[in-house]
C-alpha cells in the first residue's frame, strides 16, 4: 500500500516546546493553564506517571518565562491560547532548570553526591553563560560544594530587577531507584542523602532559603511520586501539591476529543483506514487515566498516543505492537508489588473486573522508610500502582471510598504478562503454549489449550495461596495464556447489553487481514463434591462422558447461553462476521470440558 505524505508531524520522543514549535511539530494547546498555575501558587509540585508528558510541560514554562526569549515570543505562543491572552509575567524571569533523571543513581554515597554536585554546578554554569549579559557579577562555581555555587548564582540574580524561576524535573529519581532496587545498600544510600542534614535534603532547604527574599520567585517541580515530600518535608515544606486538583487532571494527557479531531485531520490528508476504528482502538488500549477524583473525563496517554499517531502517519497503518517498549521500566514497579505480601492478589483483584479494588483514600504521604519496611496493605500498594500510572481512580463509593481500576489494554497487558511470568515458569511450557494458542486461533480447536491447562497449568495455580472464587480461577489460566495484544483486543469481563462477558478476543481492525478468528469464552465451575466424584475418578473418564453428566450438562447450557447472548451483542457492535464462541465448565481444577457454539 502507498502510504501519503502527511503533512502533520506528531513530536513522539520530543520534548523540547521551542523546537517543536518552530519545526512545525503538531502540539495540544496547554498554554492556558499558565494564569491558572501562576494563581494556584509560586512553588508547586505535580506528579504524573513516567512518560507522561511533564518534561515537554516544563520546557513550555520555560520558553514562555524566559527573559532572553522575549523576541521570540510572538514565533513561539503567537498562535496560542496564551499568546492570545497572556498573562502579567511572560519574558520576566531568569529560568534555571534542573533535571534529576539525570544523576547517577548508582555507587557509593560520595559517587552520587559528587554526581548531583556536578548536575547542580553544569546547570548553574549554563545558567551564568546564558544570561552573562543580564548578571552584573559573574558567579563562582565551587566544584565540590554545589550549594555554594546556587548561593552565588542568587548573589548575582539579586543585584538585577529580575528574579528567579525554578524548574525541577524527576525530583523523585532517587526514591525511585531505591524502590525498585529495594536492597539494604540502596536504603543507605538514599537515607545518607536525605536524611538528617544529607545532601538532597540540604538542596531542597537551600531552594526554601532562597524563597525567602533571596531571588527565587517560582517553583515548579514534577515527579512520579510523592514517596520524597514525607521525607524532605522539614527541608522543603512549602511546596503546594496540585496533582490532584480536578482543574490540572488534564496538564498532560489528551481528551477523547483532541484524538478525535486529529484522527480527522490525519485521515483528511489521505489513507486506507478509518477513523472511527482508530479512535476505537486507541480508546481501548490508550485512554482512561482519571488523576483527581472530582475530574469529569478521563484521558489518554500522551506518549503511547503520539506513538501511534506518528505510526498512522508516517506508514499508515496502526503500530505493530500497541505498547511503546519506552514504558517497560513499568514492569519494574508490578514486579515490585507483586513480591510484597499479597501483591499478586491485588494485581488478580484488578484484573477481576472494573471498580474491585476499593481504598478509603488515596495514601499521598509516605516515605521510603514506609516502602521498605512498613506493612504494604492495599491502600498503599494500589496507591503507589496510582501514581505509576497502572491503577487509575474511578470515582467513590456510596461509603465515600476510592474506585480505583486498570485504565486501559496496554496497562491490563502490563499485570497479564507479570501474573504469566510468575506462574509459567517452566521453560518447555513457555516453549509449547504459544502453538496451542495458534489451534484456537486459527482453527477455534480448544482441545490442545484445554490439554495443557489440565496438565501443567492448573497444577501451577491450585498450590498458590490464593482465595480463588470458582470460574476465576478458569478465567484467569485462559486470559493469562491467550492475551495477546499483537492480534487482538483481549478483553476480560467485558460489557454488553447483556451482562459482562468472562473473556472476548477480538482482532484490532488493522489485523483482519491476517487469518485469525475473533473469540468469546465463557466459564463455569463445577467443585468435585457437587459433582460426587474424586479426583481420579474425573481424571479417569472421558471429556464426553463427563460432559454428559446432568450437572455437568446444566452448566455447559447455562454458559452457552450467555455466551451466545454476548455474542450476538459482539456480533453488532464490532461487526464480526465469523465469532467463535464456546462454553468451558472446570471440574475442580482436574479437568475442562466445552461446548463449541
Amino acid at each position: 500500500m502507498e502510504v501519503p505524505e502527511t503533512l502533520m508531524k506528531f513530536p513522539y520522543g520530543l520534548s523540547d516546546f521551542g523546537t517543536l514549535i518552530q519545526e512545525g511539530y503538531w502540539y495540544q494547546d496547554r498554554t492556558d493553564r499558565i494564569a491558572p498555575l501562576e494563581e494556584a501558587g509560586r512553588q508547586l509540585i505535580f506528579l504524573r506517571p513516567r512518560r507522561f508528558g511533564k518534561s515537554l510541560l516544563l520546557s513550555m514554562l520555560e520558553h514562555y518565562y524566559d527573559l532572553n526569549r522575549a523576541e521570540q515570543f510572538a514565533a513561539l505562543f503567537g498562535g496560542l491560547a496564551v499568546g492570545r491572552k497572556p498573562t502579567p509575567l511572560p519574558n520576566h524571569y531568569f529560568v534555571m532548570r534542573w533535571d534529576f533523571s539525570l544523576v547517577q543513581a548508582q555507587g557509593e554515597v560520595t559517587d552520587i553526591e559528587a554526581a548531583l554536585h556536578q548536575h547542580l554546578n553544569d546547570r548553574i554554569t549554563a545558567f551564568g553563560q546564558r544570561y552573562a549579559e543580564h548578571l552584573p557579577t559573574a558567579i563562582v562555581i565551587q566544584p565540590d560544594n554545589a550549594i555554594s555555587s546556587w548561593e552565588s548564582a542568587l548573589s548575582a540574580v539579586s543585584q538585577t530587577p529580575h528574579k528567579l524561576y525554578l524548574l525541577i524535573d524527576e525530583y523523585d529519581n532517587f526514591a525511585n531507584e531505591v524502590l525498585m532496587a529495594n536492597r539494604d545498600c540502596s536504603r543507605s544510600r538514599y537515607e545518607a542523602l536525605l536524611y538528617g542534614e544529607g545532601l538532597l535534603k540540604t538542596v531542597f532547604k537551600a531552594v526554601k532559603a532562597a524563597a525567602g527574599g533571596m531571588g527565587l520567585d517560582r517553583v515548579f517541580i514534577t515527579g512520579v511520586s510523592p514517596v520524597v515530600l514525607s521525607d524532605m518535608t522539614s527541608g522543603y515544606n512549602v511546596g503546594e501539591n496540585i496533582f490532584l486538583l480536578p482543574q490540572f487532571n488534564d496538564l498532560c494527557g489528551f481528551t477523547e476529543t483532541e484524538v478525535g479531531k486529529v484522527l480527522a485531520q490525519l485521515a483528511a490528508e489521505g489513507g486506507d483506514w478509518s477513523p472511527t476504528e482508530a479512535l476505537a482502538t486507541m480508546r481501548t488500549f490508550y485512554n482512561g487515566y482519571r488523576f483527581s477524583e472530582d475530574a469529569s473525563e478521563s484521558l489518554y496517554n500522551p506518549t503511547l498516543s503520539l506513538y501511534f499517531l506518528k505510526a498512522l502517519g508516517q506508514q499508515g497503518h496502526y503500530p505493530r505492537r500497541m505498547l511503546d517498549e519506552n514504558l517497560a521500566m513499568d514492569r519494574n514497579k508490578l514486579l515490585y508489588i507483586a513480591r510484597l505480601p499479597q501483591g499478586e492478589d491485588l494485581l488478580i483483584e484488578a484484573l477481576s473486573g472494573d471498580d474491585r479494588v476499593l481504598i478509603p483514600e488515596l495514601v499521598q504521604r509516605f516515605g521510603v522508610e514506609d516502602v521498605l519496611r512498613a506493612v504494604k496493605d492495599q491502600p498503599f500498594m494500589a496507591s503507589l500502582l496510582y501514581f505509576f500510572g497502572i491503577l487509575t481512580l474511578a470515582g467513590l463509593t456510596s461509603f465515600n471510598e476510592c474506585k480505583l481500576r486498570i485504565p486501559n489494554l496496554v496497562a491490563r497487558g502490563l499485570y497479564v504478562e507479570r501474573l504469566r511470568e510468575g506462574w509459567l515458569t517452566d521453560p518447555g511450557d513457555q516453549r509449547d503454549w504459544p502453538g496451542f494458542v495458534k489451534r484456537l486461533g486459527q482453527q477455534a480447536d480448544l482441545a490442545p489449550l484445554c490439554d495443557f491447562i489440565e496438565s501443567r497449568y492448573f497444577r501451577v495455580l491450585s498450590n498458590r495461596d490464593y482465595r480463588w472464587t470458582n470460574e476465576l480461577l478458569v478465567k484467569f489460566a485462559f486470559l493469562t495464556l491467550l492475551f495477546d495484544d499483537r492480534l487482538y483486543m483481549a478483553v476480560s469481563e467485558l460489557e454488553t447489553e447483556r451482562g459482562y462477558a468472562d473473556l472476548a478476543l477480538i482482532l484490532r481492525p488493522d489485523m483482519r487481514r491476517f487469518q485469525a478468528l475473533d473469540l468469546l469464552l465463557e466459564f463455569k465451575y463445577l467443585g468435585l463434591k457437587e459433582l460426587g466424584l474424586s479426583g481420579d475418578q474425573v481424571r479417569s473418564q472421558s471429556r464426553e462422558h463427563l460432559a454428559a453428566l446432568p450437572a455437568v450438562a446444566g452448566k455447559l447450557d447455562e454458559a452457552a447461553g450467555q455466551a451466545a447472548a454476548y455474542g450476538a451483542t459482539l456480533r453488532a457492535r464490532h461487526g464480526l462476521s465469523d465469532l467463535r464462541a464456546f462454553a468451558v465448565v472446570a471440574l475442580g481444577v482436574e479437568r475442562l470440558v466445552w461446548r463449541a457454539l
